[in-house]
């Protein structure tokens, strides 16, 4: 039972304008060839900094200034903008269900009603 509401739960949450927006902005962020450039140099370098901190060492400056000034490059284009917007708004919703799954928890947590099936 609680894998079908599980799957429900999921089926609603892909039909909500928020996630509908974020798949959207996702695939426009692919189409953009220089978003899509930024994105894999932030990636890379995020790789490269998070393997010098595991091996404690620090990033160099010219490492770090490169991976701040891509950042802010996608974030300030277009198509990052409209990408950082829907992500926003989506993770609302996600913050939101959240609570609301917590909330049934614990009212679930203190029923003495047995509803599993």
């Amino acid at each position: 039972m609680i894998w079908e509401k599980a799957e429900e739960l999921g089926r609603l949450i892909g039909q909500t304008q928020e996630y509908k927006a974020l798949r959207r902005a996702e695939g426009a962020l692919r189409d953009d060839q220089d978003a899509q450039a930024k994105v894999e140099l932030i990636q890379k370098l995020a790789r490269q900094m998070d393997e010098l901190v595991s091996q404690g060492q620090m990033p160099d400056q010219a490492t770090a200034e490169t991976y701040e000034t891509a950042v802010r490059e996608l974030e300030v284009s277009p198509t990052g903008q409209a990408y950082a917007v829907a992500r926003a708004n989506f993770e609302k919703v996600m913050i939101r269900v959240n609570q609301l799954i917590a909330q049934g928890m614990e009212k679930g947590a203190t029923s003495s009603i047995i509803t599993l099936g």
